[in-house]
Order: C-alpha cells, then sequence, then structure tokens
C-alpha cells in the first residue's frame, strides 16, 4: 500500500478526511441534499473515487458486467472471501450518508487491520453495488438482485429512467444477470449502513446489529379519468382520477396504521399536469412495508380493494401492478450472534431495505447500524457523528478480522 496522509492520524480524523473527499458530489446546493442516481455524472464520479481508492491500497477492481463493483485484498484465485460495502445512489434530494457509509468504512477497515498487522486467511472484498434505492429504474437493489439472479436482465435492460434511458444504454451493455461463479467465492457479507431510525439512539450505543428486515415492496397505481377543462366541467360531470388517488393515500395511511404497517404515497406523475385541466391519468407509487408477509398482502389487498370501491363512485379506473416485492429477511442467526456477541452491541430490526437483504438468500449476511443523532433518513437532515462514525470503521474491522481469519 502506497503511503499517504490520508491512512493515518486518529481515526475520526482519518474518516473526516475521507469523508470530505466525496461530501461535496452530487449535492444540491438549494436543498443541501444529494442527487447521486445511478450512472449519472455524480455517481459515475464517486465510482472513479471507489477505483482511485482500491488503487491507494492495492486493491484490483473487477466489474461484474451488472455495474457492481469489487475491489479485492487478497489472491485472485482464493475463495471463502468475506465481502462488505454498500452502495453510492441515492433517492432525490437524500441524505449523505445512506449507502456511502458503507463503503467509506469498508475502506477505512481494510486500513485498520494493515495497521494491526493482521493478514488475512480469507480475501476481503469491498463492493459497490449499483441502483440500490431505484431512484432512477424504479426497481430498488438492481444491481445485487441481478447479480443473484432475482431479477431477469432482459427485463433489466428495458428498465427506463424518467427521461427514457435504459437501464441497457446507462450501463453501456445488456446487463450480464445472475454470477453464480462470483458469489461461490464468497463466504459471507457483512453489509455497514447508517440506521434510519432512532433505536440506538434511544438505547445509547453508537452501533448495533440488524436482525431482519421487514417484508416490503412497491405497487403502481395507475388511475384513468376524463381530461377537462377546471372551469367549465360541473363538479357532477367530472371524472377526476385525482380525487380517486388523493383517497387511495388516505386509505392506505388508515389500513397502514390500523395493521402496525407502514405505507406511503411519496412519488405522484399527473398527466397533463396543468393547473387549470382535470388530469386524464394520475400515477401512484405505493411503498407498503410490514412486520411479517401476511400483513403486508392484507394491506396491499385493503388499498386495492378501496381504491377500486373509489373509482367506481368517480367514474375512473385504477389498475394496481406489483414492481418489487421483497419477502421477510431474517439474517443469519448464527452470524449475527457471534457479531452481537463480539461487539456487546445491541440487535435490532429494521423496516428498510438493503443489498444485503438480497444476498441474504444466497450467503450468510449481517448488517451494522451506526447511530443516527437525528433518526431522519433519505433527507438532507439525516446525519452521525465522526466519532460514531470511526465506533462504526472499528466494529467492522474487528468483524472482519474475526470472519477472515477462519
Amino acid at each position: 500500500m502506497s503511503t499517504d496522509p490520508a491512512l493515518s492520524g486518529p481515526l475520526p480524523d482519518r474518516f473526516r478526511a475521507l469523508w470530505d473527499e466525496i461530501a461535496p458530489i452530487g449535492r444540491d446546493a438549494t436543498t443541501g441534499g444529494y442527487l447521486r442516481y445511478a450512472f449519472t455524472e455524480p455517481e459515475v464520479a464517486l465510482r472513479g473515487w471507489f477505483r482511485g481508492q482500491a488503487e491507494r491500497r492495492d486493491m484490483p477492481v473487477t466489474d461484474d458486467g451488472n455495474g457492481n463493483l469489487f475491489a479485492r485484498w487478497g489472491p485472485a484465485d482464493a475463495g471463502d472471501a468475506v465481502l462488505t460495502g454498500s452502495h453510492f445512489d441515492s433517492v432525490p434530494h437524500g441524505g449523505a450518508y445512506d449507502g456511502p457509509l458503507g463503503i467509506v468504512s469498508a475502506f477505512l477497515a481494510v486500513d485498520e487491520l494493515r495497521a494491526a498487522g493482521v493478514t488475512p486467511l480469507r480475501p476481503l472484498v469491498v463492493a459497490a453495488f449499483a441502483e440500490e434505492e431505484g431512484a432512477r429504474f424504479g426497481v430498488p437493489c438492481l444491481g445485487s438482485r441481478l447479480l443473484t439472479g432475482a431479477m431477469d436482465p432482459q427485463r433489466a435492460a428495458g428498465l427506463r429512467d424518467a427521461d427514457g434511458v435504459s437501464f441497457a444504454e446507462a450501463l453501456g451493455d445488456r446487463p450480464a444477470g445472475a454470477r453464480p461463479d462470483l458469489l461461490a467465492g464468497f463466504s459471507s457479507f457483512v453489509e455497514l449502513h447508517v440506521e434510519q431510525g432512532r433505536a440506538l439512539v434511544d438505547r445509547d450505543a453508537p452501533v448495533g446489529v440488524a436482525t431482519a428486515i421487514w417484508p416490503h415492496g412497491r405497487w403502481r397505481l395507475d388511475f384513468h379519468g376524463e381530461g377537462n377543462h377546471a372551469g367549465t366541467t360541473l363538479m357532477a360531470d367530472r371524472r377526476d382520477p385525482m380525487l380517486t388517488c388523493a383517497f387511495t393515500v388516505l386509505a392506505a395511511n388508515k389500513e397502514a396504521r390500523t395493521r402496525g404497517a407502514h405505507a406511503t404515497v411519496g412519488r405522484v406523475r399527473v398527466t397533463p399536469n396543468a393547473t387549470n385541466a382535470i388530469p386524464t391519468t394520475v400515477t401512484g407509487w405505493l411503498d407498503a412495508r410490514a412486520a411479517d408477509q401476511e400483513t403486508l398482502a392484507g394491506l396491499v389487498e385493503a388499498v386495492r380493494a378501496k381504491a377500486g370501491e373509489r373509482a367506481r363512485r368517480d367514474g375512473t379506473r385504477v389498475t394496481c401492478t406489483e414492481e418489487s416485492v421483497t419477502p421477510l429477511v431474517a439474517f443469519d442467526d448464527g452470524l449475527g450472534a457471534r457479531l452481537a456477541t463480539l461487539l456487546d452491541a445491541p440487535v435490532l430490526p429494521t423496516g428498510a431495505g438493503h443489498d444485503a437483504g438480497v444476498l441474504a438468500g444466497r450467503l450468510p449476511t449481517a448488517m451494522l447500524f451506526v447511530r443516527n443523532p437525528t433518526g431522519v433518513s433519505h433527507s438532507p437532515a439525516e446525519s452521525a457523528a465522526d466519532d460514531d462514525c470511526a465506533a462504526g470503521v472499528t466494529a467492522l474491522a474487528r468483524v472482519l478480522t474475526e470472519l477472515t481469519s477462519r
């Protein structure tokens, strides 16, 4: 590894130095949030930064053909590698830490192992996964889904963003799809992530271990009506899809609350989107999550039924299309218990989806969370203290030492 001032000094300072290298990339000057969509200029710059960090540490980088990057420390032909890392892409105007924290921490954890003189018996691989948020092409964890075979590459190739650019065009080629040869070389995966909630604040702990990810998914609701003039069309004569959509949003909120679940409609598209015109179509995206699959299915079915009933009353029409669903993910009990004991850290479930949730179906997987003092995520208010981030690096380094020494 080359000598580099950024790789020496107290860990919180080294974290801040590395973090400041990426902090300006993709930040919106007005909101303070980030616009780091997959394969757009900011995210491409971060991918270049990833390659540069790997080069600084003499870690060769490979691409799996799906846009996922892997930087390797250890023999190229050795198996049972321990995988860590996260993603760079963001939701629109999202926070700084969701995703990149796991990649920055992974490189710093490699530095910690090397500084301690650790010679891992198993290779260590740092990953940067593509399109985790699904903010550009609509399907979350797209890179890891393709890698594991959970997503058909032909369907992925045809996904298009708001400007009509296909995933294949953005990638520069058709996605390779499942890579069992690559997955066979991994023995486990540990993803470090900022906590998206306040559990660690309430427990006064800088780091926690995840137990499970709630089942969750996205459904597209298309409401069709009759476009008309806002000033001349009598209220009784209207077939307004916006009314049906608005009712459905309120119904989803009520159904989620009665079930102890979560329902959000955070994205809506209106045609023709004119102030003085009754819409012809309204499309809304329902994000639904629950502690178990039965509750989730009941929630979505109730929303679907109420939307259909209201559409009949409004003289409109609604269709509901499932875009992606992830079942309950229970992380490897043995691995999670080992890490919780090793770190003396609290354990907690999460309602947020992650690449770890996809990879958990293929290899032993665990997650570490770093305290978020605001408890806010997917927002510029998302944050983490440098000392807590350093504690996360220390915890990850201990975990990676444990996993690569066996």
